[in-house]
């Protein structure tokens, strides 16, 4: 099931567009990152999403429904959290459970224990939250993002600011949210952090929308390979099959061929070839950390 369907959607500020024709879709138990720098357009997105921000252009649709008044409804069933989360510094961390509570009609009172609980903040009695750490405001504004039982949840930067014990609380809960049937929706500058959570990506940079991957092809893109650059990819494919054994390998080119499979004598790779007459002009170490891989991309999009 399709929880979020956005076919190309705009936003424009000043005649310049913060969000430029974006298609996504976000599918029910996904964990979608949504990664980009300061001001890619990743909160103008959420904020259209959530319906706080009108789009120019574009469709979107939740849980199936595209009828404005209709998506209106499904909203309902979302939760979020949009740059910093709305909390009165001068009450305690169930009292402004209690307000939001009350204002948006939920009658089960069991609920702030409960979500509470569920960001561990049971133990902080009558601290006011202008006393709390950044930690606790964010894990507050998650409780209150979770109150009214939501099928989608959107958190724009939730790790933004936190100590190395904070940003693991909240991948942990992240986590477990989304093992409660949860889908979620979270932005990020940090793809290495998104790595550990998130099943899907959409990188996003001037506003467009790069690149959009799964999990597993990200470790594919950033995978540690001997690049074997050659006069013949093909007859260099046989031979490393029938005289190296080499199985996990793929014919990038007809030129190049990247073996994956551990190779601890490289010279072995280039004698063998030349037996078969293949004619072998470089050997080399390729792979990308996360980072490496995110800066080349970001890099390489036309600005």
């Amino acid at each position: 099931m399709h929880v979020l369907e956005a076919t190309n959607l705009t936003k424009r500020y000043g005649g310049k567009p913060a969000v430029d024709g974006v298609t996504l879709t976000v599918e029910k138990g996904d964990i979608f990152g949504l990664i980009g720098q300061n001001g890619a357009g990743k909160t103008t997105f959420m904020r259209m999403a959530t319906g706080l921000t009108r789009r120019d252009e574009g469709e979107i649709k939740l849980f199936g429904e595209r009828e404005p008044k209709r998506v209106s409804a499904a909203r309902a069933r979302m939760g979020a959290i949009i740059e910093t989360p709305a909390l009165y510094a001068n009450l305690s961390a169930v009292q402004n459970m209690e307000y939001y509570r009350i204002q948006r009609g939920i009658t089960d009172g069991s609920r702030i224990s409960k979500c509470l609980e569920t960001v561990k903040l049971t133990d902080t009695d009558r601290k006011k939250v202008r006393n709390f750490s950044l930690g606790m405001k964010q894990r507050l504004g998650l409780a209150l993002a979770i109150l009214s039982h939501p099928d989608f949840l959107i958190l724009d930067e939730p790790v933004n600011g936190l100590d190395p014990t904070g940003i693991i609380e909240m991948r942990d809960l992240i986590k477990r949210l989304n093992s409660e049937g949860i889908t979620l929706l979270i932005s990020s500058h940090i793809l290495t952090e998104l790595a550990q959570v998130a099943n899907k990506y959409a990188i996003i940079h001037h506003g467009r929308l790069i690149k959009s991957l799964t999990h597993a092809q990200l470790q594919e893109e950033c995978k540690s390979a001997l690049a074997v650059t050659v006069d013949d990819a093909a007859k260099a494919a046989v031979t490393l099959e029938t005289a190296l054994g080499i199985l996990d390998y793929k014919q990038i080119s007809s030129n190049e061929i990247r073996i994956y499979s551990p190779v601890s004598d490289p010279s072995e790779v280039t004698f063998r070839l030349s037996q078969a007459g293949v004619r072998v002009a470089e050997l080399r170490e390729v792979g990308d950390t996360l980072e490496e891989y995110y800066i080349k991309l970001i890099g390489g999009a036309s600005k």
